[in-house]
């Protein structure tokens, strides 16, 4: 073979390669297995993965900033919260420009609308629960808290109730496209690739800084983040779509994708707090259980209304989607106002509920048993539902 059938052959594979990896969306159950390795990872180096803290930490510094708030606010550069939320949107962005998926996309008027109303029961439902659909659920189960689970009670029962919603506002207040469609956006298709590389280049320069600045972990945490965003971005991974879609389609392919995730997390979460490597009472949040099923039920009505959770809004704005990023300021506006409410007030602080960590009262197996059995029944539940409808919500 001549060397310009060779070196046509690898370019060949390379493309190849390149489309499967960006072109091509992965399988929501590879981001289910890939996101609960990641989550025990993100533990395991530093600290529990999150959103919504990092979105509050930017609104307490805005509002520091301009005089609303009086106490001192660590900065988004070097706050761990924060930057795990910020990895999560460069990396979504990096792997949109990377997939040629990246594009400034308006929304109906009364869709952006709806993002600022959605975006602020986002921000009360997830102050109340101790956090959003990842730290007040993915994470609290994890960590074995017995909030965990009453927020995903909730979570279901605002989603059903926002997909009811949803289905009066289309018989009812059917939506109008803006003047020109909404289009598909304005987007550089010819060189989002290069742009995207650049970006990741960047999150290189960046950890190397914060390493170079005894900042280490934080800059872990932030490549940890990027990894969330890329494989969060090319899986298409949505929460939302675990607890709407039995309700709406009857698909329970994104259920049983959060189900693997889930179990890997309690698992490898479950084994560093046994072996005494983290903390027992970490991310065991004190919101059982008003706090978690009230917040849950407002945060799942809030996820269907703006149309994203806390992961899927960030990764969301990051593709460019002008809606989600209303619904993300919002968010973060809304939790640290209401946040700061519930701090105010003892009698909210107290009615917000308290810490439940399970293994204090069944121990480590019959704990990491019982929740695994919770998912495996509620993944069994969705593909059963997926034959028969009987859960579909008819318009």
């Amino acid at each position: 073979m001549s060397e310009n059938n060779e070196t046509s052959v690898m370019d060949g594979i390379l493309k190849r390669a390149y489309s499967t990896v960006f072109y091509e969306n992965w399988p929501v159950w590879v981001g289910g297995i890939l996101i609960g390795i990641m989550s025990v990872i993100t533990f395991a180096w530093a600290r529990p993965w999150g959103v919504v803290g990092g979105l509050r930490n930017w609104a307490d510094w805005f509002f520091n900033q301009i005089g609303v708030y009086s106490q001192p606010t660590v900065s988004p550069l070097i706050s761990t919260n924060s930057i795990l939320t910020l990895g999560l949107l460069w990396g979504a962005f990096g792997a949109a420009l990377m997939s040629k998926q990246f594009a400034l996309r308006m929304a109906p008027g009364f869709e952006l609308i709806k993002g600022f109303v959605g975006g602020c029961l986002l921000g009360i439902g997830s102050a109340m629960a101790g956090g959003c659909n990842v730290g007040g659920f993915y994470i609290a189960t994890s960590a074995l808290s017995f909030a965990g689970l009453a927020m995903m009670v909730g979570l279901i029962m605002g989603a059903y109730l926002g997909l009811r919603y949803l289905y009066w506002e289309m018989m009812h207040l059917p939506s109008k496209p803006p003047k020109g469609g909404t289009g598909g956006g304005k987007s550089l298709i010819g060189i989002e690739p290069y742009i995207g590389a650049f970006v990741f280049l960047g999150a290189l320069v960046a950890a190397w800084f914060y390493a170079r600045e005894a900042y280490a972990r934080v800059g872990g945490l932030l490549l940890c983040g990027i990894v969330f965003g890329v494989i969060i971005q090319r899986t298409r991974f949505c929460f939302v779509r675990c607890f709407r879609d039995p309700f709406m389609t009857g698909e329970g392919d994104m259920v049983r994708a959060v189900t693997y995730s889930i179990i890997i997390s309690i698992l490898g979460f479950a084994a560093l707090k046994w072996t005494g490597l983290r903390g027992e009472e970490v991310y065991v949040t004190q919101t059982f259980w008003f706090g978690s099923l009230v917040g849950g039920i407002i945060f799942g009505f809030g996820m269907l209304i703006s149309g994203g959770c806390g992961s899927g809004s960030v990764w969301r704005a990051g593709e460019g989607h002008i809606k989600l990023m209303v619904v993300v300021v919002c968010f973060a506006l809304s939790n640290s106002l209401f946040k700061t409410l519930i701090d105010w007030s003892e009698g909210f602080t107290a009615l917000i509920g308290n810490r439940v960590f399970l293994p204090d009262f069944l121990g480590y197996k019959w704990v990491v048993i019982i929740l695994i059995a919770v998912f495996v029944v509620y993944s069994l539940a969705a593909t059963w539902n997926e034959e028969t409808d009987k859960f579909t919500v008819e318009m």
